[in-house]
């Protein structure tokens, strides 16, 4: 029998989930979960669970898959509403990323480029001549469009930032929405914390001209640092 039909009539399942102690989408979730494995008699897989939740029209049980959708579309913090939400606003903030590059004159990467190129794991920016950024080196940056506590910190450091390390140098990552301070303790491993673009950079230029006995070729540090005009401040704020 329908889950929808258990009580012998029509019920809606959002407050239910304050009761668990479970957010709407999860119990969502679970629910779905049982009822496909009811109605197949073997656990639904990762991808078909998602495109339901996605699309609940595709859950053959028409009255459960409007609980469903009234479930995703009541929850602030997690489901499939909100995987598209972070997604348009981490986007929002790559593209601000380039533009503030862009600004500075400095040749970079994103990661469409990379991934045109076979790379099958970058991070957003690769710096085609690398910088430095309170005395350490940049080759690549990382945009977060999110608060960098503990827990999400150290995924990434897992999944993400180690390995860019080993693959590309040292790096930059930008939480947008400040992050704790104590995780910002592994510059001296090729990871640098800030939660805005940074406005000191020192570009390395390299074959630059000198008035220096420096020979040819030379790396020649420049320092760029990033003024504010009024009329900038006052459009910000």
């Amino acid at each position: 029998m329908p889950p929808t039909e258990r009580l012998g009539r029509p019920y809606t399942f959002c407050p239910f989930s304050t009761q668990v102690d479970l957010s709407p989408a999860l119990m969502a979730r679970i629910i779905l979960d049982r009822y496909l494995q009811d109605l197949e008699g073997a656990v639904p897989s990762k991808p078909v669970l998602n495109s339901m939740l996605k699309e609940p029209s595709l859950i053959p049980d028409q009255t459960l898959a409007k609980h469903i959708y009234q479930c995703t579309i009541n929850d602030c913090c997690y489901g499939p509403l909100v995987d598209c939400i972070k997604h348009a606003i981490g986007q929002e903030h790559e593209v601000l990323l380039c533009d503030r590059l862009k600004e500075r004159n400095l040749s970079f990467l994103d990661e469409n480029q990379l991934r045109a190129m076979g790379y099958d794991k970058t991070p957003d920016i690769i710096l085609e001549v690398p910088i430095a950024v309170e005395g350490h080196i940049v080759n690549w940056i990382e945009s977060k469009a999110s608060f960098g506590d503990d827990q999400s910190h150290c995924t990434y450091l897992s999944e993400q930032f180690w390995s860019y390390c080993n693959r590309f140098g040292p790096g930059l990552v930008i939480y947008w929405y400040g992050f704790i301070e104590e995780l910002d303790c592994k510059r001296d491993r090729g990871i640098l914390l800030k939660e805005c673009f940074p406005t000191d950079i020192v570009t390395l230029c390299h074959g630059a001209r000198h008035d220096g006995p420096s020979p040819p070729g030379k790396i020649i540090t420049t320092t760029t640092t990033t003024t504010k005009t009024a009329a900038a401040e006052e459009e910000e704020s």
